[in-house]
């Protein structure tokens, strides 16, 4: 079954996802017991010099429902509706999650890209409004949905696309060392032939919504039940697995890899800063949850 309607759960119910060829790229790979040391680096409210304001819920620890997170976009999409029709300002939104285990469909997304009965569904299946084919979002993988006003920005959705690719290419270098590429005519982040991050949008009004999601410790079987964005014969990494690639298999095994999370979210939110010349201001799941239904 394709869910299409909305969902409600203890998150509340309230305002969005994610998309690649072989092309075979050198990667060097920060050592873990460096990725380590940045264990307890907390995030800060970056600031540039004439920059815009935008507010971010980092809910990066949370596995939040599809449904809630949709929710959440859809309604605050139309705020920001409102806020230009009102001629008033309309800063930008970032909300950084995980998701508990979901399939989620493009607009015009093919069932043939789904090796699994859609009546008998391993995990719920979304379809929604943005562009792109089938994936799969979980736990250990950080979904990241910027709510952004073009005007304030740039109002061209290739120029948008490319700049989502360079905040995850930004990140996997900074953080990890791991060197990262765009796959010319395709949508996404790619390591050698493995893709680490999906991106899929929806614009309205030039208001741009769904996003980005970037395998950190991701379990990455539930992508073979499906063709991955709709690419054959391609595979899917994560930064976790990469790590374990450049080393040995007892450090490997003494590495705390939850670390990850809290260390790729952090950074994840610092090159979008940087990226958008975004001022962030950091705000409380509370305040979003508070938010009308509908406006």
């Amino acid at each position: 079954m394709i869910i299409q309607a909305t969902t409600t759960s203890n998150f509340g119910s309230f305002p969005i996802c994610p998309t690649t060829r072989h092309q075979s790229q050198s990667r060097k790979i920060i050592p873990l017991n460096l990725v380590s040391s940045q264990k307890g680096q907390e995030f800060t409210s970056v600031t540039h010099k004439g920059d815009k304001m935008c507010e971010c819920f980092d809910l990066h620890k949370e596995l939040v429902p599809y449904g809630d997170a949709w929710n959440w976009q859809k309604v605050i999409v139309r705020e920001k509706s409102g806020l230009i029709e009102r001629n008033e300002e309309c800063p930008d939104t970032l909300i950084v999650l995980q998701h508990q285990p979901v399939y989620t469909m493009g607009t015009g997304s093919s069932i043939e890209y789904l090796k699994f009965d859609i009546k008998n569904a391993p995990f719920e299946v979304y379809r929604t409004e943005r562009g792109g084919e089938v994936t799969y979002h979980g736990p250990g993988q950080l979904t990241m949905y910027p709510i952004i006003n073009l005007r304030n920005h740039k109002m061209d959705l290739h120029w948008y696309l490319r700049e989502l690719e360079e905040v995850v290419i930004r990140v996997l270098s900074s953080t990890f060392s791991i060197k990262a590429s765009r796959i010319e005519g395709l949508t996404g982040v790619w390591v050698g032939d493995q893709k680490l991050a999906a991106i899929g949008i929806k614009v309205s009004q030039w208001i741009a919504y769904h996003g980005l999601a970037l395998n950190v410790t991701t379990d990455l079987a539930p992508f073979n039940l499906i063709v991955p964005c709709g690419i054959r014969n391609r595979k899917v990494g994560s930064i976790k697995g990469l790590l374990e690639e450049s080393c040995s298999n007892a450090k490997a095994h003494h590495f705390d890899y939850s670390q990850l999370i809290d260390i790729t979210s952090q950074s994840l939110i610092r090159e979008f800063s940087e990226v958008f010349q975004l001022k962030i201001q950091q705000r409380s799941l509370e305040f979003l949850v508070k938010k009308p239904e509908s406006l």
